[in-house]
């Protein structure tokens, strides 16, 4: 495959070079076609640097620069991951029925019903009882009247606005501001080391992060990609699910490779004196949700980074931690609605013009690869300072990345069929497509399939 990538792929990974360990770390050798899905927006570029991104923290972790890189194809192929899996055969299930476009009086609004919780606030929200009444009162709301009814019921949608309309709106100037991913150290880090890291990496290529305890408290997709890559480098990765929220099931088995997977009520306090026991010898926690979620139980990132000097903390959220949004209910789908992208991907048909999206979930898989980048660059900087510290990231400061982007002029080329893998799992036969980065020139593997929902036990292996 030419190589027309290398001068090409936007470096992402300027906010990570504020740490010592990035700062001299040369970006990731990447390969293969620069476009492939086409478009008004380099969602190329996003998906490249972001994967490019971790490569690079990958490079500096290792003290191996050139290690790790990445290419076109498998990038493309994980970005989509969830529609290139097949369990026991059949295709995975994406957007729920209720879910997507719909039009209002003076435009259109973006749903999100996946969850039985969101649909049944959504409903109850329009005071419908079918799906087909709800479609018939949004038509009497303006997009932004139903948004305001249906977020306040903590439901989940997003009016499609234009990207001038979103510019205008303090919610863009929140979401907009800062670097992509946010970092910061500990009170005192930049003096040396509070005590020797307990972990270090290993000497294999294809499992360097073998021994580093994750606790990953994500959800949907963006979190748990970024785990699920931690995993395939040899983590230790204990997922935890509340269990009044089940996840999706075929959502949890495309993001469950080399990870275990535990249900504990944080709510409930034995429940939440295990969690905290784990968090006591972890490396590193990763948390995807709303923001504040976590910060009553004490596990937000403050309360985790002053009581655990040493502790790698990656969070992330929808709408980011400022603005008049930042805590509402938020999706890759909803957040390309607000901000003008789904106007963007907009077509014409004979029925008249309707919304769109991106070729994939691009902002939630760039945003996974960010939280992922973020952590192995702490890991990188703890080995030198003996601290952690903490990386926030969103999907709106996603979005506004991408559509900072300059258009690619180069005409798309059609890439190959992924190289897909099968894998004997407790829900069948998987045939799915494995991480993005190569190690050494070899593509990185994926160890263990995903594990039932919910049985491992509460506690490190």
């Amino acid at each position: 495959m030419e190589d027309d990538t290398a001068e090409s792929v936007p470096d992402l990974t300027g906010s990570l070079r504020v740490l010592e360990a990035m700062k001299s770390q040369p970006a990731a050798p990447t390969a293969g076609p620069r476009r492939f899905w086409d478009g008004p927006l380099d969602v190329e570029g996003l998906a490249l640097g972001a994967v490019q991104a971790a490569a690079t923290a990958l490079n500096a972790l290792a003290a191996a620069p050139g290690r790790y890189s990445c290419a076109a194809g498998p990038t493309a192929a994980a970005f989509d991951s969830l529609g290139h899996l097949r369990i026991a055969g059949r295709k995975a299930t994406g957007f729920a029925p209720l879910s997507g476009f719909r039009p209002t009086s003076d435009g259109w609004i973006r749903l999100h019903a996946n969850y039985p919780h969101h649909a049944a606030r959504l409903m109850e929200a329009l005071s419908a009882g079918t799906p087909q009444a709800a479609e018939q009162t949004l038509l009497r709301m303006t997009a932004l009247e139903a948004e305001e009814a249906i977020t306040a019921n903590n439901g989940a949608a997003a009016a499609v606005r234009s990207r001038d309309e979103w510019v205008l709106t303090p919610m863009h100037s929140a979401a907009g501001a800062g670097p992509w991913i946010t970092v910061s150290r500990p009170p005192g880090a930049a003096h040396g080391s509070l005590r020797p890291p307990s972990w270090v990496p290993s000497a294999d290529p294809h499992r360097p992060l073998a021994g580093l305890k994750v606790l990953d408290m994500t959800r949907v997709i963006a979190g748990p990609t970024a785990t699920r890559l931690l995993g395939a480098l040899g983590a230790d990765v204990l997922r935890i699910d509340p269990p009044q929220l089940p996840e999706l099931p075929d959502a949890f088995v495309d993001s469950g490779f080399d990870k275990r997977s535990a249900v504990a009520d944080i709510r409930d306090p034995a429940a939440l004196e295990s969690i905290r026991a784990l968090v006591e010898m972890a490396d590193v926690v990763v948390t995807g949700y709303r923001e504040g979620g976590l910060d009553r139980y004490g596990l937000g990132p403050a309360e985790l980074s002053l009581a655990r000097p040493g502790l790698v903390v990656v969070t992330l959220s929808a709408w980011g931690s400022a603005g008049p949004w930042n805590g509402r209910r938020g999706f890759d789908s909803l957040v390309q609605a607000a901000c003008g992208i789904s106007q963007q991907y907009g077509r014409t048909t004979d029925g008249g013009w309707k919304p769109g999206a991106l070729p994939v979930q691009a902002l939630d898989h760039a945003t996974g690869y960010g939280m992922a980048a973020a952590a192995i660059a702490l890991l990188a900087e703890r080995l030198r300072t003996g601290t952690g510290g903490t990386a926030r990231l969103s999907l709106a400061r996603t979005a506004e990345e991408l559509v900072r982007l300059p258009v690619a002029t180069t005409a798309a080329s059609p890439l190959p069929e992924p190289d897909f893998r099968v894998a004997e799992s407790p829900y069948g036969l998987l045939r799915h497509v494995g991480p993005p980065l190569m190690a050494d020139g070899v593509p990185l593997e994926y160890s263990r399939p995903p594990v039932r929902y919910g049985t491992s036990p509460l506690r490190w292996q």
